[in-house]
């Protein structure tokens, strides 16, 4: 597709137009390939603790083989995860997929309700908890549609060697199943990753092997100078059960050999400075008001960032005043990215030959195309609204969810794009800027939960 069609392709460089999308197999043979190269390496970071490669590997294997002998879980089985940072949620999530189930990414904070919808939602079959929020599944056990045929409890040092001290089970829960003890008797789709509900209820977005391993091509072009094999340090404290650090942090630093300190709470921000003292990160992502609390820690300038390579930032818009105070410190201002859950997820990013603080969310990735779409289904003329529309190696689905016709009917139909959620969005130059939140109330549902109009946004001419 020429240039005027996706004026971002000018500003592309040496990056290349497109990826290759079938690079590999699954998400699944990337991981392996990287356990087997630095299988000596160190993994993961946590609590004063460490996991190698080969320490992944084997105990990934052990859970994989837990699940199906023990569980009977068979391909397509759903799986959901409801915990923290802790260094079982990387083994968890590749036993789940070496095991060829379908991972179900829970937010710990969920309360009762939200819980049981999107375990209803999913159909999920077995749970994996972190004690210290048992409860709330305790709540919602046995309630009609709640088909959990296992519960199984994790510490925040399973994995590990150490016994780090761990919140009592709730003593409603029965027959539940330690993680540790599983990891120990264990010697398609990827995920059904929920949407932050911001548009209503919590929506899944159905994200193939194939959706990630794109994403990770895409971003690994982008971003080529952060990703040397066996070189990379990077501090996690976005949740993990976000997609964006599910798939950058995790999965994506994963393959190519990294070492990923995980950040349980960062909340603690002395602790949080503590773990970015120790770990001295190449690369650092978080959003702005993660950003904003560093830079005001009275500590943060004991910390050596002479390494640091990459700082990125999105799931809101970052003010320049916090990324110029982190230029400041660090010697780095935050590149700004966009995405969502459906697609899979980052759409856009500030690539390595943007040299400054912008205010935009960057330029769309390889192999995707954006556009903006009147009500009437015509493309938006520049300086015009119109719904975005996003087309590459998306989600499958139109609009990547797996929710019922009733809770997609608000969304337009577009064949094979899909229709993003409430943005408001502005290109200039190709360059990619979210402006805010701007969805309308159109509907409920049964429950009195909200349904909101699809995406509006403005594409203005590149001398604007």
């Amino acid at each position: 597709m020429s240039s005027n069609r996706k004026p971002w392709l000018a500003s592309y460089g040496s990056m290349p137009a497109e990826i290759d999308a079938d690079v590999a197999p699954s998400v699944v043979a990337l991981a392996e390939a990287a356990m087997t190269q630095f299988a000596d390496k160190t993994a993961f970071q946590c609590l004063g603790q460490s996991l190698s490669y080969a320490e992944v590997d084997r105990q990934s294997r052990a859970f994989a083989a837990w699940l199906q002998n023990k569980l009977g879980v068979k391909k397509g089985d759903r799986i959901a995860v409801m915990t923290p940072n802790f260094i079982a949620f990387p083994v968890a999530f590749l036993g789940i997929a070496r095991a060829g189930a379908v991972q179900v990414n829970v937010n710990p904070l969920y309360t009762p309700r939200e819980l049981e919808h999107q375990l209803r939602d999913a159909g999920a079959r077995a749970m994996l908890v972190f004690s210290g929020v048992s409860a709330t599944v305790a709540d919602i056990i046995g309630k009609p549609g709640i088909a959990l045929e296992a519960v199984l409890t994790i510490a925040p040092g399973d994995g590990t060697r150490a016994q780090v001290p761990s919140p009592p089970v709730d003593a409603r829960l029965q027959n539940t199943v330690a993680f540790a003890d599983a990891l120990r008797e264990g010697d398609d789709l990827l995920f059904l990753q929920y949407t932050g509900g911001t548009t209503g209820l919590s929506k899944g977005a159905s994200l193939s092997h194939r959706n990630l391993v794109a994403n990770i091509q895409q971003y690994k072009a982008i971003a080529a100078n952060t990703l040397r094999p066996g070189e990379e340090v990077v501090v996690t404290a976005i949740p993990l059960y976000h997609i964006f650090a599910l798939m950058v942090n995790f999965i994506t630093y994963f393959t190519v050999g990294a070492e990923n300190w995980l950040v349980p709470n960062p909340r603690d921000m002395d602790g949080f400075v503590n773990v970015l003292q120790a770990a001295r990160p190449t690369v650092f992502t978080g959003v702005n008001t993660l950003y904003a609390g560093l830079v005001a820690h009275p500590k943060i300038g004991e910390v050596d960032f002479s390494r640091l390579r990459q700082a990125a930032g999105g799931g809101a818009a970052v003010i320049e005043a916090t990324s110029e105070r982190w230029l400041k410190i660090t010697g780095r201002f935050i590149r700004e990215g966009y995405g969502l859950s459906e697609t899979s997820p980052i759409l856009s990013f500030n690539p390595e030959n943007i040299s400054a603080f912008n205010g935009t969310t960057g330029l769309p990735l390889p192999s995707t195309d954006i556009r903006l779409i009147r009500e009437d289904g015509t493309d938006a003329p520049l300086g015009e609204s119109g719904e975005v529309c996003a087309k590459g190696p998306l989600p499958p689905k139109r609009s990547g969810r797996c929710v019922s016709p009733d809770l997609q009917a608000h969304l337009l139909d577009r064949p094979s794009e899909s229709a993003l959620d409430a943005r408001h969005v502005v290109a200039r130059d190709g360059r990619v800027i979210v402006l805010a939140n701007v969805s309308a109330l159109v509907g409920r549902d049964d429950e009195g939960n909200g349904f909101f109009d699809p995406t509006f946004g403005h594409l203005l001419p590149a001398d604007r």
